[in-house]
Formats: structure tokens, sequence, C-alpha cells
């Protein structure tokens, strides 16, 4: 096994005990090493928005999306953290957000 993914893998077994902030960090090394690594983007986007922190978890929803343009399940994915930080901040701009993503999935799909 690579060292990129015995970090990620830690990384994940860290955020399902609930250990965000050391997850972060396990997936902030990978992310050092390979910046392209879209699985890490994905983790952090999930794991920052356990943490609330919305800007960072939008970031990296975005960040995956970049790397995986025809890839729509990143986009329901990223269209999923754009509302988490709508019920949390109540900020439009995320609900705006989350439908374009969410049609840029339809899209990716071939549905529209």
């Amino acid at each position: 096994m690579s060292e990129t993914s015995a970090l990620y893998n830690e990384g994940e077994k860290l955020r399902d005990e609930g250990k965000y902030a050391e997850a972060v960090e396990k997936f902030q090394a990978v992310l050092a090493q390979k910046p392209d690594h879209v699985l890490s983007h994905m983790a952090l986007a999930a794991t920052y928005s356990n943490l609330g922190q919305f800007a960072e978890a939008c970031q990296h929803a975005e960040s995956a999306c970049q790397l995986e343009p025809n890839e729509s399940f990143n986009f329901v994915a990223l269209s999923v953290t754009y509302q988490k930080a709508f019920e949390a901040t109540r900020d439009p701009m995320y609900i705006e957000k989350a439908e374009q993503a969410k049609h840029h999935a339809s899209m990716t799909q071939g549905g529209m």
C-alpha cells in the first residue's frame, strides 16, 4: 500500500471514529503529497462539514469537481455540501449554488 493510500485510510478511520480534526490532518497530508487526490478533497468536504467549517467544506468539494468535471457524483456531493452550508448559515448564496451543482450533475449524467 502506498503512503498516500495509508494516510487516506487513516483519515477515514479517524473520521469514522468522530475524530474530525485528526482526520483533517491526514487528508491534508495526502493533499500535500498529491494535490489532485479527489477522494481526499471529498473526504475533507464531508469532514469540514462535520466541524461546521462550511467555507472549507465547499472549497474542497469544488476542488473535486474541478479535478473531475465529468463525474456527476462529485457535483451531487457538492450540492449536498452547499445544502448543509445553507442549513447552518441561512445564506441564500449556498442554496443557489446547490441548485447549480445539482443541475450540472444532471447534465453530466446526460439527464437534461
